[in-house]
């Protein structure tokens, strides 16, 4: 048997120092151990600059919270906030709120007298004069769209709320056919959705003035790789819904429209290593380097099931051969090789080469998630090391890190995408429906220097969380969970150099498999309706 042999949180252990004077590191998700109390005081900074993104608007008589102002880094940061905001549904429902017939959602609120709201036309947004605000979609946008699919399946998760889902389930249907359907967003011949030649996701061509952010007839128009990951997951999540509300027909027709999406986005995108950056479909773009470019949505692209195992791996491995190469201080790059001059934008100067945070949190998710579980921690101990010196992270570096081009965004987006590699990569806490009433539990902790610590994740605002202990000996380790699941499915990896010789579960001998991804072997097991979970694994050598 092996027992705990400290009580979590405590102050000191011994002479060390494990925990900090009225516990600021114990926010949602959080870490305590024996060791140090770095791992906690990460989430806590983490947390605080997300946090801090965090605004009101106030339109028409309803407070909408939201962080920040555009739906995008609202989804992207809801990764983080949705473990402890009260207040999720606000923003999103607004958003949808302003579709227009065609299919399309407005993106961003600011001021009236905001210079964003004249880069387009007038159908493109909406005032609300007595406000003193604007809503507009900048056109040429093509992520809008499935990450608003995406913030709604975060609110169910973190709720449950699937009457409202139903309720605007005809909306994001009518969003997702309108990517794949309107000449202005999708290709026939391709069968993929197509956006203004733009780096990457970004909103801004090199052709013309930044303040023309229009789609123009005969515009130079390229297949971007992200764009249709994210209608893929949007398309998946449709499915999912519509299952759920049992439609089974049409969760088929969602499932076989994804599948012939991810087909040829590997037929056109994918070069045999990593999707390259941009398919150009009526222009040769600007240099002849586009098939060896690699661009932020190679690591969303993993993280949204859009990649086999074995593409993953390819693209993980990319990243870590260009970290040997690479002259940048690290390979979370916007692009790579940048272009020599995009727009007024110069080599290595924001998202032409910059490095950013948000790319390392999904680049580590990734990388725990298949067979690069060290590589995950190494990513992460970097971050740290930023925080630490730094007291924050930015929004984009420079590749030297001696500037950053902070101010182009919020630093929150890069925050909460490590919060997530930490919560479902690290922790592995993966809620498979919503109010962890289903857990995928694939801790990796066996990477980290931890030996005896305590992990605590959950939703605030539907009171659920998970509860897990673990602590590692030469000859076993062990793990307790507390939740309110009702299913288990864990999948727990070995330390290196050692196998699984015995199971308990609860105190008797249980049945388990083997699992290998990569060099990493994993056990894996089923437990049903257990509140309290104890797992211990006695080592056999390999």
């Amino acid at each position: 048997m092996i027992e705990f042999e400290n009580v979590l949180p405590r102050f000191k252990n011994g002479e060390n120092f494990c925990g900090q004077f009225n516990n600021p590191e114990m926010v949602l998700p959080c870490h305590l151990s024996i060791n140090d109390y770095k791992l906690g005081e990460f989430l806590h900074r983490l947390h605080n600059m997300v946090a801090d993104d965090r605004r009101l608007l106030f339109i028409q008589g309803r407070v909408i919270p939201c962080c920040h102002n555009w739906i995008r880094d609202h989804v992207h940061m809801m990764k983080a906030f949705m473990h402890y905001e009260h207040k999720l549904k606000e923003f999103l429902d607004f958003i949808i709120s302003t579709q227009r017939e065609q299919g399309y959602y407005l993106e961003l609120v600011k001021q009236m007298d905001d210079a964003h709201h004249t880069f387009v036309g007038e159908e493109h947004r909406t005032t609300y004069e007595e406000d003193g605000v604007t809503a507009t979609r900048l056109e040429l946008e093509a992520d809008v769209e499935y990450l608003v699919v995406e913030g709604v399946m975060l609110y169910y998760k973190a709720t449950g709320d699937f009457e409202w889902v139903k309720k605007v389930l005809p909306s994001l249907e009518k969003a997702i056919n309108y990517m794949t359907s309107d000449p202005k967003r999708w290709n026939k011949e391709l069968g993929l959705v197509i956006r203004p030649f733009t780096i990457d996701t970004w909103d801004f061509v090199g052709t013309r003035p930044s303040t023309n952010r229009r789609i123009i007839d005969g515009e130079q128009m390229s297949a971007m790789h992200g764009d249709n990951s994210g209608v893929y997951d949007a398309m998946k999540i449709l499915e999912f819904f519509n299952a759920k509300n049992g439609d089974d027909n049409k969760a088929k027709e969602w499932s076989k429209r994804a599948e012939t999406l991810r087909k040829n986005a590997i037929r056109y995108l994918f070069n045999g290593k990593f999707f390259i950056h941009q398919y150009h479909i009526n222009h040769s773009g600007n240099d002849n380097k586009e098939s060896e470019r690699l661009s932020i949505s190679n690591a969303y692209d993993i993280n949204r099931n859009f990649t086999t195992t074995e593409q993953s791996r390819s693209i993980i491995n990319e990243y870590i051969e260009r970290r040997k190469t690479t002259k940048a201080f690290a390979e979370w790059f916007t692009v790579d090789p940048p272009y020599e001059k995009f727009g007024r934008l110069s080599a290595g100067q924001y998202v032409n080469g910059g490095i950013t945070p948000f790319v390392a949190g999904e680049i580590a998710l990734a990388a725990f998630n298949n067979g690069y579980e060290e590589y995950g921690w190494d990513i992460i101990t970097r971050c740290i090391e930023m925080v630490e010196r730094d007291g924050c992270l930015k929004f984009v570096y420079s590749p030297d890190y001696k500037e950053s081009n902070s101010t182009q965004g919020p630093g929150g987006w890069g925050c909460a995408g490590l919060i997530n590699a930490i919560d479902k990569g690290l922790a592995g806490i993966n809620d498979v429906d919503c109010l962890y009433r289903e857990i995928d539990f694939s801790p990796r902790f066996t990477v980290t220097h931890y030996t005896e610590m305590r992990y605590i994740t959950g939703y605030e605002i539907s009171d659920r969380y998970v509860d897990v202990r673990f602590i590692i000996k030469d000859y076993g380790m062990r793990y307790d969970l507390i939740s309110q699941a009702e299913k288990i499915n864990a999948h727990i990896l070995l330390p290196k150099d050692k196998d699984c010789k015995k199971l308990l579960v609860n105190g008797k001998e249980h049945s388990f498999s083997v699992s290998v991804i990569g060099e990493s072997k994993y056990v894996d097991f089923n437990v049903l309706s257990c509140s309290k979970l104890s797992i211990e694994i006695e080592f056999g050598l390999k």
